[in-house]
């Protein structure tokens, strides 16, 4: 089970990824192809797109509707789906243990709607953008937002069930939320596609998830004795399940021209940065 302390984990923002990307070779926010941006971003946008879920005031929404904040972020992301059974939410999930997904699904679902919360969830995150994101220049977020869009919305639905089910959401007018709901959106993508990778890299999930992080695998419900034994077959399946995940998301932004792949590095980059240095959008 998920603890304050662990949910810590999920909000924690690494340095400048960006600064050191470039200091290790890789390419600025500038004249980028599919393949750079997917590295660029990778980082970035996974740590964007989960930054509402355990924020404080994100807790205190869940809490209007008798849940905590784990129960909350359950119900709230896997909600978008629908009224699903735990099988499906088990899949989407696919790094999570079984009784985690119990906790957080199955026995969250007696205490309220998953529809209905998925719906606030959203609404908690935009709230968490307008509490951060007000620095940014709104055409930034703008051309952002759109370019967002327009990834996910050129990738097949059925493959990735956490996107379809936001997309069911209507597109915001807002360009702060359009953008942070971009963020959500790529974040999902990529997590949908990473699965498939994994599953074609032979790759047992369970390793997967301890290979992307050990304090993460605890995060997702395993213990040590869940962890797997080090050897090179892992290390090297690992690497090639990255590839792959790399390789699926270049496909993904190919459809971008020249200027909306700076867009969507301009505004990753903006909105990374507002993280350690937040600003509330003007009431």
């Amino acid at each position: 089970m998920p603890t304050p302390q662990s949910a810590a984990l999920f909000v924690h923002v690494e340095s400048d990824v960006f600064t050191a990307a470039a200091d290790c070779g890789r390419p600025r926010v500038v004249d980028m192809n599919a393949d750079e941006l997917s590295t660029l971003t990778a980082d970035p946008i996974q740590t964007l797109g989960m930054s509402f879920y355990f924020d404080p005031l994100t807790g205190e929404r869940g809490k209007e509707h008798g849940l905590n904040i784990f129960e909350y972020y359950g119900l709230g992301r896997a909600g978008t789906m629908g009224d699903v059974d735990t099988d499906a939410v088990v899949e989407a999930f696919t790094f999570f243990n079984r009784p985690t997904i119990d906790f957080l699904w199955t026995k969250a679902k007696t205490k309220a709607d998953p529809v209905t919360i998925a719906a606030d969830y959203v609404q908690a995150a935009y709230a968490f953008a307008d509490r951060t994101f007000g620095g940014i220049d709104v055409a930034v977020l703008a051309r952002f937002a759109s370019a967002a869009r327009k990834v996910v919305d050129a990738a097949p639905s059925g493959q990735c069930p956490l996107v379809d089910g936001y997309k069911k959401f209507p597109a915001p007018a807002n360009p702060v939320h359009a953008a942070y709901l971009g963020t959500i959106f790529l974040r999902e993508l990529r997590g949908g596609v990473h699965i498939h990778a994994v599953d074609e890299a032979g790759l047992d999930t369970v390793a997967a998830c301890y290979l992307q992080d050990p304090s993460v695998f605890t995060m997702h419900g395993y213990s040590d004795d869940d962890a797997p034994t080090m050897s090179d077959e892992l290390t090297n399946k690992k690497r090639h399940a990255e590839a792959l995940t790399d390789a699926a998301m270049e496909k993904c932004f190919d459809v971008l021209s020249d200027a909306e792949r700076d867009a969507l590095a301009t505004g990753t980059r903006a909105m990374f940065e507002a993280l350690k240095d937040p600003v509330a959008v003007a009431s």
